[in-house]
């Protein structure tokens, strides 16, 4: 048997909220708010997830869906 590192990487969507005046206030807020910790993902709706192996030399094989 040999062992194996395995990378899993997810892409987590949840929605939060903000009062602004146009589009680019409304980014910038949001921004703010998830650097100051505001914002944090929990238990978020999972959208898209792939595996790859990561070789001995820390080289990625191809990511696949799962």
């Amino acid at each position: 048997m040999k062992k194996y590192k395995i990378a899993i990487e997810e892409t987590v969507v949840q929605e939060f909220e903000v009062w602004a005046k146009d589009d680019e206030e409304a980014i910038k807020m949001a921004e703010r708010n998830y650097q100051n910790g505001e914002f944090v993902i929990e238990n978020g709706e999972c959208q898209f997830r792939q595996m790859a192996i990561v070789a001995p030399n820390n080289e990625l094989t191809e990511w696949f869906e799962f």
